[in-house]
C-alpha cells in the first residue's frame, strides 16, 4: 500500500502522516508537492491538516485550485482511497468531493483538545478495524471545523450511512454538550456515498504511537493494510 501525502503551502501536519505510514506501519510514503499532477504510483491519497495558503481567504479554498488536486479528484473518481484531516476535510468539501461545508466554530475560538467520537460505520475500508459504536478519543486543532450542510445534505448523510464519526462522550453519548464546535449532527467526519473519500475534523496521526500513548487512531490507517 503506497501512501501520498500532499505538500500544500502552509501544510503543517504531512510528516506527522509519514512518520505513521512509513515510519511505524512501513509503508511506502511519497510527500507530493501540490504542483506535482503524477500520483498514478499512489494507492492512498492524504491531505493533511495545517493552514493551505494560510486559509488567508477560506480554509481550503485556494487549496482547491492547486495542480495536484485535478489529480486527487481523478484518483477519487476511479474508486482509490482519500482521506483529508482537518485542513484536508476543508479542502475536500471546498473542491467537491464530500458536501457541505465546514465554518467558524460556535463560540469563534480556536479548539485544541483531546474528544471522544464515536465510530458510526465500521463497514469502510477506514474502519473496519473499529467495533460498532466504538468510542476513540482522539485530538483535535480547529478555529473552522463546525460541520454545515442544508437540510437534504444532513439528510442524505444519514440515509446512506455516511457520517462515519460523531463527537459523544466517553460513554458514547450523543448531545449538544458532548459538540465541541457546533458541527450539525455533532458530526466530526463523512465519506462520500461510495465511501472511498473520507473526511475527517480529528488527528488520527497524533494518537498512533505507543511512544505517547495514544494508539486509537492508528488504527484506522491499519485497517487499510488488511485485505
Amino acid at each position: 500500500m503506497k501512501f501520498g501525502v500532499i505538500v500544500f503551502p502552509g501544510s503543517n501536519c504531512d510528516r506527522d502522516l509519514v512518520t505513521v505510514t512509513e515510519g511505524l506501519l512501513d509503508q511506502p510514503t511519497r510527500m507530493i508537492w501540490h504542483q506535482d499532477t503524477d500520483i498514478s504510483d499512489i494507492d492512498v491519497m492524504v491531505i493533511p491538516g495545517g493552514f493551505s495558503y494560510g486559509d488567508y481567504l477560506r480554509c481550503g479554498a485556494i487549496a482547491r485550485f492547486s495542480p495536484v488536486m485535478r489529480s486527487v479528484i481523478e484518483h477519487a473518481n476511479q474508486g482509490k482511497l482519500v482521506l483529508g484531516i482537518c485542513n484536508g476535510f476543508q479542502v475536500l468539501t471546498e473542491v467537491g468531493l464530500l458536501p457541505g461545508s465546514l465554518i467558524r466554530n460556535r463560540d469563534l475560538h480556536f479548539i485544541c483538545d483531546r474528544i471522544p467520537v464515536r465510530v458510526e460505520n465500521n463497514q469502510l475500508p477506514w474502519t473496519k478495524k473499529y467495533t460498532p459504536q466504538q468510542v476513540i478519543t482522539l485530538p483535535v486543532a480547529h478555529g473552522e471545523g463546525r460541520y454545515y450542510g442544508d437540510e437534504e445534505t444532513i439528510k442524505g448523510l444519514e440515509d446512506n450511512q455516511q457520517i462515519i464519526f460523531r463527537y459523544c462522550n466517553l460513554s458514547g453519548e450523543i448531545s449538544e454538550d458532548t459538540n465541541p464546535n457546533g458541527s450539525l449532527s455533532n458530526i466530526a467526519g463523512i465519506s462520500n456515498k461510495q465511501g472511498n473519500v473520507l473526511g475527517m475534523m480529528p488527528h488520527p496521526e497524533r494518537a498512533s504511537d505507543p511512544l505517547i500513548r495514544a494508539t486509537e487512531g492508528r488504527i484506522l490507517f491499519e485497517g487499510l493494510l488488511v485485505s
